[in-house]
């Protein structure tokens, strides 16, 4: 079966040879098949009339933490009445996770992936990360596969109580690792202080990719540090938050094919300071960004509000958000068939309810996802 989506406003494919089109036309089956001009569309099964929305791809956020029970509510009030974030409330997390039935935490996953579905993402990562002993670890990420691909093993979120931070990093790079590698395609640290220093951090994701899993890092979040010299050092996938960079933090990302993911969120619930992506866009840097919806410093599932964060508070333009929200998640995700609308992508976008996809900057806050498409089906 194909479809014809016509009388596209705007059409933003991300791919090279496109670029943006106006009075345009798409054809997909669960690949898109044709993009150009709506007078030059060929026929299709069936026929959708856009009546000159734009058209945008499917959000691919590559940053989530989905595996949790329970909230932090009452953490998000004492910071904002003026307590500072130290990132101890994981350990909160964990324990309403542990003692949580696998039937809970399915269900939670599944809310706020059909919640982000709805708001047009359409590629979702998910760590574990909030079990943090072995069998709670393992559970996670089973649990994570039923919903995605990308998986991502974060044993290395924290120390739990009652354990020695050495001693854990040699739980999660050995036992731990055994019950988790199957289920998961990434490895993940948080290093940073408080979590795991920079020699700790290696020690995990070199254990990870000698497992087969491929590496991304937690870095920089709240001070500078080694984080970000170690993911290009090991080649990471992407290095993210990166909200505290020095210039030759910078120039390593830059040279790299390291991502730098951007997760505004978090600086917004925590009210710290911004990443300043205008630099590290300026300096050649690979930009994505992802909500980092977690429950206790960025529990948002929209991608949209993360965007319009990015250009009001990180002087991203429109066009450069919109592109770092989609194109550039599916970098941080090495996945070639999604975030853009070339011919022969996943068929996943969005039809929003604008004229142009500048209002998902210039209208935050308002739900534009009008018809959310994945791999070609209307949700």
């Amino acid at each position: 079966m194909s479809l014809l989506i016509t009388n596209i406003g705007e059409l933003t494919t991300h791919d090279p040879e496109l670029g943006t089109l106006h009075d345009a036309a798409i054809v997909v089956g669960d690949t898109v098949r044709w993009a150009g001009p709506a007078a030059k569309a060929p026929d299709a099964d069936r026929v959708i009339d856009a009546r000159g929305a734009a058209v945008i791809p499917g959000f691919v956020d590559s940053h989530a933490h989905l595996v949790f029970a329970g909230d932090r509510a009452p953490e998000f009030a004492a910071r904002m009445a003026g307590e500072p974030y130290t990132g101890g409330g994981i350990r909160t997390t964990m324990a309403a996770t542990r003692a949580a039935s696998d039937e809970t935490l399915r269900a939670n996953v599944e809310r706020l992936v059909q919640e982000s579905l709805r708001q047009g993402t359409t590629t979702m990562e998910i760590k574990s990360g909030y079990g943090l002993n072995v069998p709670d670890e393992a559970r996670s990420l089973r649990i994570a596969a039923e919903f995605t691909t990308e998986t991502t093993y974060l044993g290395a979120h924290v120390t739990p109580p009652g354990i020695e931070p050495d001693d854990y990093v040699r739980l999660v790079t050995g036992e731990m690792l055994d019950h988790c590698a199957a289920h998961a395609k990434w490895v993940d640290v948080f290093c940073e202080r408080g979590a795991f220093d920079v020699d700790q951090a290696r020690a995990v994701l070199t254990a990870g990719i000698a497992r087969g899993l491929q590496p991304r890092i937690h870095a920089n979040q709240l001070t500078e540090g080694g984080g970000i010299r170690l993911a290009v050092e090991l080649g990471c996938a992407s290095a993210d938050h990166c909200t505290h960079l020095s210039a030759s933090d910078v120039d390593a990302l830059a040279g790299s094919d390291t991502v730098a993911t951007l997760l505004p969120g978090a600086e917004f619930s925590t009210r710290s300071p911004y990443p300043d992506a205008r630099t590290l866009l300026d300096a050649g840097a690979t930009v994505a960004l992802a909500t980092d919806c977690n429950p206790g410093s960025s529990y948002t599932s929209s991608m949209s509000f993360c965007l319009a964060l990015a250009v009001r508070e990180m002087r991203m333009t429109p066009a450069e958000a919109l592109w770092a929200a989609t194109a550039g998640g599916a970098r941080a995700l090495r996945r070639p068939d999604i975030g853009h609308l070339g011919v022969g992508a996943r068929a996943d976008l969005v039809i929003l309810d604008a004229p142009s996809a500048v209002h998902l900057a210039y209208r935050p806050g308002v739900p534009l996802a009008h018809t959310v498409l994945h791999k070609g089906v209307p949700q």
